[in-house]
């Protein structure tokens, strides 16, 4: 009776005054079962203590090693537009400019984030992270991210007309292709890349299909992806068949640049934000306050 009332009145949102009607028993008594509740431990009450944003990213820094954690009070509406102006912040700061090269990745959070805007940084250059993905969504198409970067910021965009993840037998005849391979060849010397921080099994519905790997068993236990580099949540790189076939700035190219800045929202992606942090795969994250407590929650 007690776990009854528990929940009628803390899950399904009733009055007192509703369960009562509802079991047929006075008001008092429901009075008297929901504090039992409390009492026996049957319902637990917290109260979260509100912290700001920035204190929350530092806290993160620190339990990840990032360099930055940039967090923001997004509200619920037009929230991603928001992560704009801290990913735009972190750019500056890193005193990008005539001849930087920056790595673009994909996804629906990074282009809200490019659609709000970036600051100026003239002669920059904005370099394709990784191939093409035969998908139609436009959060899928990797060469228009690069040239609204390149647009935003007053630079120059430098496209890779390569799927991201071709046949073992032609790989080799894209990357020997002159210009792939002078796209390819700046992820070498990246002075930062903007990536999105993804699901392996995320469900596109609005397509009706997966937006992952088809190598889906093979990634049963993989926490999230950056450019399709697979990892657990403790950051491990998980191999799968279809990894020598990338064309992607790999996870040591990552490891070797100054700033990758993740982007990320969601609860469902803690795991994977956590995995790509120590995995080497980012040193700095943009995302909401939600995700953050939800990051510290799990840490």
């Amino acid at each position: 009776m007690i776990h009854t009332v528990a929940k009628l009145h803390y899950e399904a949102d009733l009055s007192q005054v509703e369960i009562a009607r509802r079991l047929g028993v006075s008001a008092a008594t429901i009075s008297r079962l929901l504090k039992r509740a409390r009492e026996d431990g049957i319902v637990r009450i917290e109260i979260r203590d509100v912290v700001a944003p920035d204190a929350l990213g530092r806290m993160i820094a620190e339990r990840l090693g990032l360099k930055r954690v940039a967090v923001v009070d997004a509200p619920d509406a037009g929230g991603l537009a928001a992560l704009a102006a801290p990913v735009g912040g972190l750019l500056a700061e890193a005193g990008l400019g005539q001849g930087s090269v920056l790595a673009v990745g994909w996804g629906r959070t990074l282009w809200e984030v490019l659609q709000a805007g970036l600051p100026r940084l003239p002669g920059i250059v904005t370099v394709a992270a990784m191939g093409g993905m035969q998908q139609p969504a436009r959060h899928f198409q990797i060469n228009e991210f690069v040239r609204l970067a390149a647009q935003e910021m007053g630079g120059q965009p430098r496209f890779i007309h390569a799927p991201y993840l071709p046949a073992a037998e032609s790989r080799a005849a894209f990357l020997d292709d002159p210009g792939i391979r002078d796209v390819v060849g700046l992820w070498d010397r990246l002075d930062a890349a903007l990536v999105g921080i993804g699901l392996p099994h995320a469900v596109d519905l609005a397509q009706g299909g997966t937006a992952g790997t088809p190598e889906a068993d093979e990634l049963a236990h993989a926490a999230g992806d950056v450019l399709q580099n697979f990892y657990a949540a403790d950051g491990t790189a998980i191999f799968w068949h279809g990894a020598p076939r990338l064309i992607a700035v790999s996870p040591d190219q990552f490891r070797r640049t100054p700033l990758v800045v993740g982007v990320a929202v969601s609860q469902q992606k803690v795991p994977a934000i956590i995995g790509a942090a120590r995995g080497g795969y980012i040193n700095a994250l943009v995302t909401d306050a939600r995700t953050a407590e939800a990051v510290l929650d799990a840490l």
